[in-house]
């Protein structure tokens, strides 16, 4: 008899209809432990951190309005990853402060950024620039680290690509409220960010105050950022497709951007990871990989693009 199509696929395939009466608490089903303890919560990170890094990327491409722009091409993510990893290899006793060290280290990098590219007013293209600088700065900070604890890089390798593997139910606890404070900051500041579209000119005499919401909307994009970082290490490319090919859907204005961005995000994400999970199974690829391998052609397609406007 064919067997059921599969919600969630690996090494081992488990029937849809079984996945439903354990995600409703059949503690008795056959592949309890692979579901509820393996894959449910690697899909809920997922889920998270595609939400986080779309959203990231949405809000610093607004600020810089450039289609171009993400956490992890302008050094956003090479800060939380520079410190995330310090954490991991140098201060592994501290890994419980992995979350709002990363954090400190986007925000740091944000403001290095943001003071790099002030000349009596901040212009996207300078931010951009001085984006690209830092995050290689922040790249060789990293290398350093490798070099000089090349006895302890083993588990810093995987966070270095982005994976999934072995996410459980306290990365979910870890994730999970940064990514709703950050969502719910992303949606309430939505119209605001719509303003700022407009240019710097066109906010003033609309009575917004501009760079306090361009820090804003940074911070908010740092903390998205660090807590995805933190979690699933350095994922390319998820703030920089997602967000476009929202745009491409449903247009520029944030209020529905926003939200389409992170439905998004969880769909792209989710399905790199099942990529990653079943493309050479039973080896499973980190995820980073997957996204890499799609982000990178459309990245070029972004730069041909913008060329011949």
């Amino acid at each position: 008899m064919r067997r059921i199509p599969r919600l969630i696929y690996g090494a081992v395939d488990v029937p849809l209809p079984e996945i439903i009466r354990i995600v409703f608490g059949n503690t008795d089903a056959e592949h309890y432990p692979i579901i509820w303890n393996i894959r449910l919560p690697r899909t809920i990170v997922a889920a998270l951190a595609g939400i986080g890094l779309s959203l990231s990327g949405a809000l610093l491409q607004g600020i810089m309005r450039n289609p171009m722009a993400d956490p992890h091409i302008i050094g956003v993510s090479s800060g939380a990853g520079l410190l995330g990893i310090m954490m991991i290899i140098v201060f592994p006793s501290f890994a419980h402060l992995l979350v709002p060290v990363a954090f400190l280290g986007a925000m740091a990098s944000a403001l290095l950024i943001y003071l790099l590219a002030w000349d009596q007013g901040v212009s996207p293209m300078r931010i951009i620039l001085s984006g690209v600088a830092v995050s290689a700065l922040l790249n060789s900070g990293i290398s350093g680290l490798f070099t000089f604890y090349s006895n302890r890089v083993e588990g810093a390798v995987s966070y270095m690509v982005g994976s999934l593997a072995a996410k459980s139910w306290s990365h979910v606890d870890t994730l999970l409220p940064y990514t709703v404070i950050g969502a719910l900051l992303s949606f309430w500041g939505a119209q605001r960010m719509n303003v700022l579209m407009l240019g710097e000119a066109e906010s003033l005499s609309l009575g917004l105050h501009v760079e306090r919401y361009r820090f804003f909307f940074i911070s908010v994009g740092a903390l998205l950022a660090a807590s995805s970082v933190s979690v699933v290490g350095l994922l390319s490319f998820i703030g920089l497709i997602v967000p476009h090919a929202a745009r491409l859907l449903v247009g520029n204005d944030y209020r529905i951007l926003l939200p389409c961005t992170a439905l998004l995000g969880v769909f792209v994400l989710t399905l790199c990871d099942t990529l990653a999970r079943i493309a050479f199974s039973p080896v499973e690829l980190p995820v980073g990989i997957v996204t890499g391998v799609i982000g990178a052609p459309f990245f070029l397609y972004l730069l041909r693009r913008k060329s011949r406007l």
